[in-house]
């Protein structure tokens, strides 16, 4: 067992760095190979698999952590295949692909250098969150003593790479696909490695940014989603003339895109244009979506002749609502994509080359294939603000818009529609944050000056930006 036992304080507690969806911690003082070690003897003893998949991003804490779970599963009789430095996604297709018993993935995806954590899927890349498994987790790793044993399962290196990249060629048609220049941010995450690999297989010219994988982050954390992480990308897309550019978090499950003006995309746009591609080729699918922004997406998909399926935003949530109705694919505005060919998980890869097939048989820019929707349906994008009683923010909302909503939905936190506007507000399940997203009909002023409404309402309700 690795040395440095926990103390007395924290065995017999929940941790409280398990999240709804997965493990997230400072470290050490949260998340270190002690902690990891009874979670890998904690997930063979509940999970009960054979075998699991290993992963792990650049962080200079992966290794060390990557190789506690490692012992814990091996001493526990489960045997290891260790696929190295990686994204999620290849853990969840190594985990489908080989048929393995589960999977983790060691990452802490955007979060600071200081953090890590771990993503877990049992058989069939099967999602486990809070209610279908990790609490039960969390209980044991925190609770029972795993003494030493002989080591009873193996573990493996194995380079699983060549054959995601065969199965992600598998989904586009190649024939489709038009010469391009792309500029790719990585932010020293590990996407560059799955471009690098996918690179002789394309006719596209690479524009290469923070390309690679380096866990003191020297250019900034992985986030697309803050603004001043932008700027690089946007820029680079100018100064060469490419067609779009693409950037990543640190194990690029989340995909964004700028279109060749440079001009960052709403990953809630992304989702209609990747719904109505895939429409075209199986017209009556599913497509499943959160609610946060939704007005885009149902007129979008009903026109293509799908079906909108609305649930509750998150992996775990969007993946079992897509298990239940056979959804070809889910998309959520936070830049997550999920393919039912991908055994409904999220890929940061496959959109991007869904969206340069589509520019290859359209011919159009990518900046027209979303400009009139985003007319038709300006969005806020999403506002972040810290808040010590987000419960009682909710309320407030509520009863401000109360009397002029023709539609209230509490799905996932607060949907209000108020005829030509609507607006969600909703808790965050991984940060102490409360989120606002607010869209119009074709009415930008309108959405400007209700988000500015909205804020001033939540700053009544003692809300401020994080960081501040």
């Amino acid at each position: 067992m690795p040395t440095g036992a926990p103390s007395p304080e924290v065995v017999g507690k929940h941790y409280p760095f398990f999240k709804a969806y997965d493990v997230r911690g400072r470290v050490p003082e949260e998340l270190n190979p002690d902690v990891s070690y009874r979670i890998a003897r904690a997930y063979a003893e509940h999970v009960e698999p054979g075998n699991v998949i290993l992963g792990r991003d650049m962080r200079l804490s992966s290794a060390s952590l990557c190789d506690a779970l490692a012992q814990g599963f091996t001493e526990a009789g489960v045997d290891v295949i260790d696929i190295g430095l990686c994204g999620t996604e290849e853990v969840y297709f190594a985990t489908f692909d080989q048929g393995a018993g589960g999977g983790v993935m060691v990452t802490a995806s955007h979060n600071p250098a200081n953090y890590n954590g771990l993503k877990f899927v049992r058989e069939g890349a099967r999602p486990l969150s809070s209610d279908s498994g990790l609490n039960e987790i969390e209980a044991l790793a925190a609770t029972r003593e795993y003494p030493r044993q002989p080591a009873k399962g193996q573990r493996r290196m194995t380079n699983t790479r060549q054959d995601y990249v065969r199965w992600l060629m598998a989904q586009v048609k190649a024939d489709s696909l038009k010469p391009l220049k792309i500029v790719v941010d990585a932010g020293n995450g590990c996407a560059g490695l799955v471009v690098d690999a996918l690179e002789p297989h394309l006719p596209f010219e690479f524009i290469k940014l923070h390309h690679q994988p380096d866990g003191r982050f020297p250019n900034g954390v992985p986030n697309p989603l803050l603004p001043q992480n932008r700027e690089a990308t946007s820029r680079a897309v100018i100064e060469h003339k490419a067609d779009f550019g693409i950037a990543w978090d640190g194990d690029f499950d989340r995909c964004f895109l700028y279109d060749e003006r440079g001009e960052f995309i709403e990953g809630y746009y992304i989702v209609g244009l990747i719904a109505q591609s895939l429409l075209s080729a199986n017209p009556g699918e599913k497509i499943v979506h959160d609610p946060r922004l939704v007005w885009n997406t149902l007129d979008v998909v009903t026109a293509a002749g799908g079906v909108p399926v609305q649930t509750k935003a998150g992996h775990a949530f969007i993946k079992e609502r897509m298990r239940a109705e056979n959804a070809i694919y889910g998309g959520e505005m936070s830049a997550h994509h999920y393919f039912r060919s991908f055994a409904y998980c999220d890929n940061g890869s496959l959109p991007w080359l869904l969206v340069a097939q589509l520019l290859g048989t359209t011919g159009q820019p990518l900046s027209s294939l979303v400009e009139e929707r985003i007319q038709r349906f300006p969005a806020s994008g999403e506002i972040n603000c810290e808040i010590a009683d987000p419960d009682a923010a909710l309320q407030a909302a509520e009863t401000r818009y109360k009397a002029e909503a023709i539609a209230i939905e509490q799905v996932d936190g607060l949907s209000m529609d108020c005829g030509q506007w609507r607006f969600n507000l909703r808790k965050s399940n991984t940060e102490p944050v409360i989120r606002l997203n607010v869209e119009s009909r074709a009415d930008i002023s309108l959405m400007q000056s209700k988000t500015r409404e909205l804020l001033e309402l939540l700053n009544a309700q003692g809300a401020r930006s994080p960081g501040h």
